[in-house]
């Protein structure tokens, strides 16, 4: 995806990215959904909202799009929010 292949090269130049994500849990499968008129990125997620499932999903798939170790990607705020501040780091 032309989105996440500029991510990914702004990360491999820099070393570390920090993206605003609003996440829709409990969805039918986990996807890309979009970007909102603010620019932060949509993302469907299937991991319901409870226990950090649907943080550990989103985690894995950014991960996954990123081609990065879902290790290097973090929740950094919002962590019982829908909107959240992703912190990617492969430094």
């Amino acid at each position: 995806m032309p989105v996440f292949d500029e991510l990914s090269l702004e990360l491999r130049g820099n070393g570390k990215l920090t993206l605003n994500v609003k996440v829709t849990p409990k969805s039918a499968k986990t996807e890309f959904a979009g970007t909102m008129p603010d620019g932060s990125l949509r993302i469907r997620v299937a991991a319901a909202p409870e226990k950090g499932k649907a943080n550990a999903e989103l985690c894995s798939y950014l991960g996954k799009m990123l081609s990065v170790p879902k290790s290097a990607v973090r929740v950094q705020s919002g962590h019982a929010s829908s909107r959240k501040r992703i912190v990617v780091d492969i430094s």
